[in-house]
């Protein structure tokens, strides 16, 4: 077994093995058709669901091992208000009721009215379910796929694949969220001791911060 043999490779071929990596699963085949099916704006299946499968697969070990949940985005800025997001929530708490583990949807139109309460930053109002994915604490995890009418998955990479496919965890310095970084590589190595988690670099973050001043 060679769980890196995709690494460095060119982001086609990292592309097309990560979607052949998905079309080996068919239970995930299976919510990515009952996400399109839902018919819902600018969805995305994103996080866990896609590169701790792949981690999986590459290691042998089994479907969904160290998933907690399938999230998945999507963008509705026509209603922001909770009840809205909640009656679409509901819905697809029937579509997936005996998906296993639990599939989660959020409106990412909505995420800056809770985030400040949630994680104690300010957050600005997303213009696309991408950009929330772009804002992920690493960038590792920026990743997200969705089956389109016609079958074909549509992958979404702002930073490529390569940090996944090199099993290494890297700082996203988009956010402040080095506590988020430092908390889900603690919980990674735990699952997938072959991963290396890249330290956050405060300077890195401050260099950020002095260029959009300036």
């Amino acid at each position: 077994m060679n769980h890196l043999r995709f690494c460095d490779l060119p982001f086609d071929e990292q592309s097309c093995a990560l979607k052949e990596i998905i079309r080996s699963y068919p239970e995930l085949m299976d919510v990515l058709a009952r996400a399109r099916d839902m018919d819902l704006p600018d969805h995305w299946i994103v996080s866990g669901a896609i590169y701790n499968n792949v981690w999986n697969y590459l290691t042998e070990r089994p479907y969904m091992h160290g998933v907690k949940d399938v999230d998945v985005f999507y963008f509705d800025s026509k209603d922001l208000s909770y009840e809205a997001e909640d009656k679409v929530i509901k819905r697809a708490d029937a579509v997936f009721a005996d998906c296993n583990p639990p599939v989660e949807l959020r409106n990412q139109a909505r995420v800056h009215l809770w985030y400040k309460d949630h994680f104690g930053q300010d957050y600005s109002p997303l213009v696309s379910a991408e950009e929330g994915i772009d804002r992920f604490a690493s960038i590792t995890h920026a990743v997200g796929v969705r089956l389109r009418k016609n079958d074909q998955l549509e992958l979404y990479a702002p930073y490529g694949l390569n940090e996944i496919f090199s099993f290494r965890i890297t700082p996203n310095y988009v956010l402040h969220n080095e506590k988020t970084h430092i908390e889900k590589g603690v919980r990674a190595l735990q699952h997938w001791p072959e991963l290396t988690i890249v330290p956050w670099d405060a300077q890195a973050l401050d260099f950020k911060d002095k260029r959009q001043a300036s």
